[in-house]
């Protein structure tokens, strides 16, 4: 099954031609409550309600920077490609899996440090943040553009999906793409009968491994296809353990990330070594199945989740 189309009606093409036009700018006075900049917008404009309060941002805003990789994902599924965005690391920049029409897009910092002069420079509308990374640059963020903050990074992603989706002016989009993800969901669960199965998906680091939980993006994404997570203390949507407890990943599906799937080599002693504590043993795309996080990412893990299924 193709990743998800875009459904913004707006041709991606208008979006590059508008983005790069000269917009006449009007002020507009912000809604009470409001701690942003007024919005400026030659249309109209929406009241949106954030970590932050209530932020009046344009019904169909142009040049938007985000800096979250649900934003970024959110954004590109809608049709309405951001002209900057925070990265996980300007090494790798804009996550493949987005495809083509996302690669161009300027890098703005890091997701955990962006930076606001390059933010102002790109003339942004809209900027899209969260209050638990970036909350020193709300003021700042706001004096560039209509801002508005997702509360956590860590709460439910389709939550923070129909949040971005508001924000842009296109909630029937998001749930028409939530939808289709269900139902991919429901396929793959009725086909493979995965029902009464486990999985787990593991984080290999430097010195620890990583169990992502129910809550998490991968761990939801696995139970929407039907899995169960085994049990564990879950510290909020994951959890830390050592090399030497790396039994404790025990599922009928384990899935290990890496950022070469055909290297086996990059499969950790650990685990390696405890293979007979494992059902069948995977190595999966870190871009996707860790930073992936959103519509466009969700449909693409359950592509690679079927691939490995029907080869299993």
């Amino acid at each position: 099954m193709p990743v998800l189309a875009p459904r913004r009606l707006r041709p991606l093409g208008a979006v590059a031609a508008l983005a790069t036009g000269a917009l006449l700018l009007t002020a507009c006075s912000a809604p009470s409550g409001d701690d942003s900049a007024a919005a400026q917008t030659e249309g109209g404009t929406h009241a949106v309600d954030h970590a932050r309060g209530e932020t009046a941002v344009p019904d169909d805003p142009q040049r938007v920077v985000v800096l979250e990789p649900v934003q970024l994902d959110t954004s590109v599924a809608l049709g309405a490609i951001p002209v900057g965005t925070a990265v996980l690391s300007e090494e790798t920049g804009v996550p493949a899996y987005l495809g083509d029409e996302a690669a161009d897009i300027e890098m703005v910092g890091t997701v955990t440090e962006p930076s606001v002069e390059r933010i102002a420079a790109l003339e942004p509308d809209l900027i899209l943040g969260t209050e638990s990374r970036h909350s020193a640059l709300y003021d700042q963020l706001s004096d560039v553009a209509p801002t508005v903050f997702m509360d956590t990074q860590a709460d439910p992603w389709q939550d923070n999906v129909a949040l971005v989706a508001e924000a842009l002016g296109d909630e029937q989009g998001a749930e028409d793409l939530l939808a289709d993800y269900e139902a991919r969901c429901t396929e793959i669960a009725d086909e493979y009968d995965t029902a009464g199965q486990t999985a787990q998906l593991v984080r290999p680091r430097d010195t620890r491994l990583t169990l992502y939980g129910p809550l998490s993006f991968a761990g939801s994404t696995l139970e929407c296809a039907g899995f169960t997570t085994p049990e564990h203390d879950w510290e909020d949507i994951s959890l830390d353990i050592s090399p030497e407890q790396a039994r404790e990943a025990e599922a009928d599906l384990v899935l290990v990330t890496t950022a070469d799937v055909d290297d086996p080599t990059t499969m950790p002693a650990s685990i390696a070594d405890n293979a007979d504590a494992f059902g069948d043993l995977e190595l999966v795309d870190f871009s996707f199945w860790i930073t992936g996080v959103g519509p466009v990412g969700g449909m693409t893990v359950l592509d690679d989740l079927e691939r490995i299924l029907q080869e299993g």
